[in-house]
């Protein structure tokens, strides 16, 4: 794992925003606009450092499996804040149902310096954005500036694979909805729901357009509308599970909750199951299952215990994104107390390459390791002015 500078593309803004990529740039708190989409510099890997990471990946996916199934069968929804029995039993009742129940992708974030053992920072598997940077334009780069290479990237025909595959669960005779927000306003979610969109597109679905505020309630039927009126069985949201159960329609969206078997009136995905994979208690609950294990970092709920004092902690919110929230304790200093239900995760800075500090995320699709989308920031957490660098494995070039 090798970090390269190289000379960006000539147009590269206009070149990635027709690739869907319409957010190539961040503003900064001084009102700057500076590179999101970094092709200044590259990552190189071997193949074998990419079969490796692959197999940690799997491991990783099937332990947090493991786990969920744990938080479900001794009942400890609440360490994972979710203190609503209603919630509990929906998210509890998805699990026990998931063989029925679409689930598409998610997004591990690993620490990995190409030396030692990666390890587990947290797993998004709700709502995981940078998709199209990893999926599309870092493909498109490389072909560009390195034709005949390869990269960690099956992105795009797993997803369609994993549509295919998963059709037969979706409700019959009706289009599947994409919906994001429609306060997003960089059109990073607007973007990754037309890519996933247009996946399911390709695997043959028939699909529409909705955003999460144009979504209607029809009194009379009990169930949710689109704007004409017509029921939404099945709908792919880029909105929270968190959001989904406590907004003004929770209520509703618990009553006709749709957790296989035709129980109910809506399908969701990603399913509520979700829930356990994307909330930060599980990196504690790994911990306690897997003790010592080398892809995991000691991570805790009650407090920091030994890391206040010896390797340091960092403190994350349960739910949280883009390193909202998220406090880093060095060694020997103090605990600060939280308000906020937090774990309490080993102090293990991200490391650092020409001075950027470097993430991996490890996407995985229908339960398989896909890809890679590497972030880099300027300080420890990684937030939303980090940049998307590409990559390519350098032996095929």
């Amino acid at each position: 794992m090798e970090r390269h500078s190289i000379v960006p593309r000539p147009g590269w803004q206009r070149t990635v925003e027709e690739q869907g990529l319409i957010y190539p740039l961040t503003r900064h708190p001084d009102g700057s606009l500076r590179p999101y989409w970094d092709e200044s510099a590259y990552y190189a890997f071997t193949l074998d450092e990419v079969e490796a990471l692959e197999e940690v990946v799997e491991e990783l996916h099937r332990m947090c499996l493991a786990a969920a199934d744990h938080i479900v069968t001794a009942g400890r929804f609440a360490d994972l804040g979710i203190t609503d029995p209603r919630v509990a039993e929906a998210v509890a009742e998805s699990w026990h149902r998931r063989a029925e129940l679409p689930s598409v992708y998610g997004r591990f974030d690993l620490r990995h310096d190409g030396t030692g053992p990666a390890k587990l920072l947290e797993y998004n598997a709700d709502t995981p954005t940078s998709l199209v940077e990893a999926a599309s334009a870092q493909w498109f780069w490389m072909e560009d500036r390195f034709p005949g290479a390869d990269q960690w990237n099956s992105l795009h025909e797993r997803l369609v694979a994993a549509w295919k595959k998963q059709a037969p669960l979706l409700p019959p005779g009706a289009p599947l909805y994409f919906a994001h927000s429609s306060a997003d306003e960089l059109g990073e979610d607007l973007m990754t729901v037309a890519y996933l969109k247009e996946t399911a597109e390709q695997a043959g679905l028939d699909t529409d357009w909705i955003s999460m505020e144009e979504i209607g309630w029809d009194t009379l039927s009990g169930r949710f509308v689109d704007n004409n009126l017509r029921f939404i069985r099945g709908i792919f949201k880029l909105y929270p599970w968190e959001w989904l159960t406590t907004d003004g329609f929770a209520g509703h969206v618990l009553d006709t909750l749709d957790n296989g078997g035709g129980t109910g009136s809506t399908l969701w995905i990603e399913p509520a199951w979700k829930m356990l994979l994307s909330n930060k208690a599980l990196l504690a609950v790994l911990w306690e299952l897997y003790p010592g294990h080398p892809n995991l970092l000691p991570a805790y709920l009650d407090g920091p215990r030994e890391l206040t004092a010896t390797t340091g902690y960092v403190a994350k919110p349960l739910l949280g994104r883009e390193g909202e929230g998220v406090t880093i304790h060095e060694p020997g200093t103090a605990p600060v107390p939280r308000e906020d239900p937090c774990c309490y995760q080993q102090l293990a800075p991200l490391p650092a390459f020409a001075g950027n500090h470097t993430v991996l995320g490890a996407w995985v699709v229908d339960g398989e390791p896909a890809g890679l989308g590497i972030r880099e920031s300027s300080g420890l957490i990684t937030d939303e002015y980090a940049r998307f660098v590409p990559h390519a494995i350098l032996g095929t070039i």
